[in-house]
C-alpha cells in the first residue's frame, strides 16, 4: 500500500480508517476518529459490536494500528478511548 501524502494529517488518517471500515462493519462495528493530538496520537473510538468485543484489542493493535503506522508514518501512535474519556467539551 502506499503511503498517503500531501495532505493534512487527520484527512489521512481518516482516509486510512475508511480502508478498514468495510471489514470492521460486517461484523457490525465501526471506528470514529476522534482527534489527532498535537503529540500526534490518534485518538480512536470503536463502536457497535466492536466497543463490547472480547477481540476489539487485537483489532486495535493488529489491524487499524498497523495499517495507520504504514499509511501515515509520522502518526506517533494511536489510543482507543470510550465516550467517557473524551472531553467533549469543545463540541458543544
Amino acid at each position: 500500500m502506499a503511503k498517503l501524502t500531501g495532505q493534512d494529517l487527520e484527512t489521512r488518517v481518516e482516509q486510512t480508517l475508511d480502508e478498514i471500515r468495510p471489514y470492521l462493519m460486517s461484523h457490525g462495528g465501526d471506528v470514529t476518529l476522534l482527534e489527532v493530538t498535537p503529540e500526534k496520537v490518534a485518538r480512536l473510538q470503536l463502536m457497535g459490536a466492536c466497543g463490547g468485543c472480547p477481540m476489539s484489542a487485537m483489532t486495535l493493535k493488529f489491524g487499524i494500528e498497523r495499517l495507520l503506522a504504514d499509511r501515515v508514518p509520522e502518526l506517533a501512535g494511536v489510543e482507543a478511548v470510550t465516550a467517557d474519556d473524551f472531553d467533549w467539551s469543545a463540541y458543544e
